[in-house]
């Protein structure tokens, strides 16, 4: 294992000498206490982000109304955007990153008045071709709201539509996608189906009269041949016109809660073509005409698929009769959450998170430093793990999108995270991979050991696709900020900092110990395997915090020393 450092920061990429990308687990699948087909790590999962939303209601800190409006540009200025100076609840952790505008979750529409309701989940954006208006929408337990950005970067609210459903605690899950100018809306909430909303209907809203509470006959369509009328997520193909439920409960249903397919020609009246079962549960997908150096499937229908314990893919170019590709596991695997491809337009390499490896301290996030892994798809049957990065904090990796070889994650306690990962093509190992900017909106966990906690707090999704820079940022507990980077940068060389991690390997003043540590390095940067128990004691005493990935990237610089 091997991990390296930036010039300016403890940590804040890493690569590895040997991929370690393994078979689908059967035996872990059907038989073991950790059940992924049958749904019992998913269910875990989900029990255990109640028990921690309810304890921070019980806390008080889900009640979203005691968040002011931030409405004023805050810089970012030394890694810290103080919004309300003095204030430690608005002093954020920042890196290039300013904030223009804050709304709480209460305000942005809830009607109801207990905290637990104003509880957020994903986003998503559209820009009018015409106006060049900027909208995002952001889901939260009670509905939807429709809110313009501004050319300033504050917000207005615009609307807000209530789900298609009696609520339940699994209305919180909501997931919104983009067909053209419709923004899709699914939802774990029974009944609800997938909202098909017209963003072109938010150009004639007078904000000045307060938002507009829409009702379900605002809808342009709303599809819902889905077995019980949830979904875990929506995916959109939108060159193809058509649309995926995936993880739509039941699992026993003939369609496995894998891919369901919908026709979206007509958006009033979407229309299932088919499904694909084959590999089980579908957490989350991308789905994308296929352009990439795999010549055998050019111009194919391609499906990347998260799978619980696998990166599923899919040639779904006949709904009726679509088939898995290849299936993909790796050291560390214990909920493959969600992924990106590099480039759309030239699909060589994958971003994957996984959700529960921190929270598990399984495999290179055993020291609970979120964990980005990087598989090499140029050949779609035989996917490779090439490396990985990690973050420079202690918290978990959520939802990441990749635009012009910047991957913006949304990483829960820990915001909005920015990696230059350009560098992948070249590199495949992420050893050239760096941080570039971050907003950090949970102070409360700031100042915990490692710079945060590996819990379900904070963020669950960003959207920064806007022409004008600015990034919408959902949280959880608190509400919608508004941020934008003020500085692009790229990754620098990597360079050899002679800090107390690496004095402590090459330390001259100790006989043999410059040579044991390069014994030790030689087997420790191998493989993935991210054991501190492997780590010698005098590395453990002089590299805290992120042990691992300090220890790798000291290993990484001991390598060249001689001794002298």
């Amino acid at each position: 294992m091997r991990f390296t450092s930036t010039a300016s920061a403890l940590v804040l990429s890493g690569a590895a000498v040997l991929a370690k990308e393994l078979p689908k687990d059967e035996i872990k699948a059907g038989k073991c206490l950790v059940a992924y087909d049958s749904g019992e790590v998913m269910e875990k999962m989900m029990m255990k982000k109640f028990a921690h939303w309810d304890a921070e209601l019980e806390a008080g800190i889900m009640d979203a109304a005691q968040w002011p409006r931030l409405n004023w540009t805050t810089k970012c200025v030394n890694g810290i955007a103080a919004a309300i100076p003095g204030d430690p609840h608005h002093t954020f952790r920042c890196k290039n990153t300013d904030l223009y505008d804050f709304i709480n979750h209460a305000t942005l529409g809830s009607p109801q008045s207990d905290a637990a309701g104003r509880t957020g989940s994903s986003a998503w954006g559209w820009t009018d071709p015409k106006s060049g208006r900027e909208f995002a929408v952001s889901g939260m337990y009670q509905g939807t709201a429709f809110i313009e950005i501004l050319k300033t970067g504050r917000m207005v609210q615009l609307a807000f539509l209530p789900p298609a459903a009696p609520l339940t605690r699994y209305a919180l899950w909501k997931e919104i996608r983009p067909y053209k100018n419709f923004m899709l809306i699914g939802s774990e909430l029974e009944k609800s189906g997938v909202q098909i909303y017209d963003m072109t209907k938010l150009l004639t809203i007078d904000a000045s009269a307060g938002p507009v509470l829409l009702g379900q006959g605002d809808l342009t369509g709303h599809f819902t041949d889905l077995p019980l009328g949830r979904s875990h997520n929506v995916v959109v193909n939108e060159e193809l016109n058509y649309a995926v439920a995936v993880g739509s409960a039941p699992r026993n249903d003939s369609c496995g809660a894998g891919l369901i397919f919908f026709d979206l020609t007509d958006p009033a009246n979407p229309t299932r073509m088919g499904c694909d079962g084959s590999d089980g549960y579908v957490h989350d997908a991308q789905c994308l005409v296929y352009r990439g150096p795999d010549v055998k499937y050019q111009g194919r229908d391609i499906c990347y698929g998260y799978n619980e314990d696998t990166l599923t893919i899919y040639d779904v170019t006949d709904k009726k009769a679509s088939k898995v590709i290849s299936r993909t596991s790796y050291e560390g695997a214990t909920y493959t959450h969600q992924g990106w491809v590099n480039d759309k337009n030239w699909q060589e390499f994958l971003f994957l998170d996984d959700e529960i490896d921190e929270e598990e301290f399984a495999g290179p996030a055993a020291d609970q430093y979120p964990v980005t892994y990087i598989f090499d798809i140029r050949n779609l049957e035989a996917p490779k793990q090439t490396g990985l990065y990690k973050a420079a904090n202690i918290g978990i990796d959520h939802n990441q999108y990749v635009i012009d070889g910047l991957n913006y994650q949304a990483n829960y306690g820990s915001g909005l995270r920015v990696y230059d990962v350009s560098s992948v093509p070249e590199d495949p190992t992420g050893n050239s991979v760096c941080e570039v900017a971050f907003f950090d909106i949970f102070p409360e966990d700031d100042f915990l050991p490692g710079g945060g906690e590996a819990v379900y707090s904070g963020t669950w999704a960003t959207y920064a696709y806007f022409p004008s820079g600015y990034i919408f940022i959902n949280t959880i507990e608190r509400g919608a900020f508004v941020v934008k980077i003020n500085k692009k940068e790229k990754c620098k060389p990597k360079t050899c900092n002679a800090d107390n991690c690496l004095r402590s390997l090459r330390a001259n003043s100790i006989p043999g110990r410059l040579e044991e540590s390069k014994e030790f390095c030689g087997e420790f940067t191998k493989t993935f395997v991210a054991d501190v128990t492997l780590v010698k004691d005098y590395a453990l005493a002089a590299c805290p915090g992120n042990v691992i990935s300090r220890v790798s990237s000291a290993c990484t610089c001991i390598q060249t020393t001689t001794a002298t």
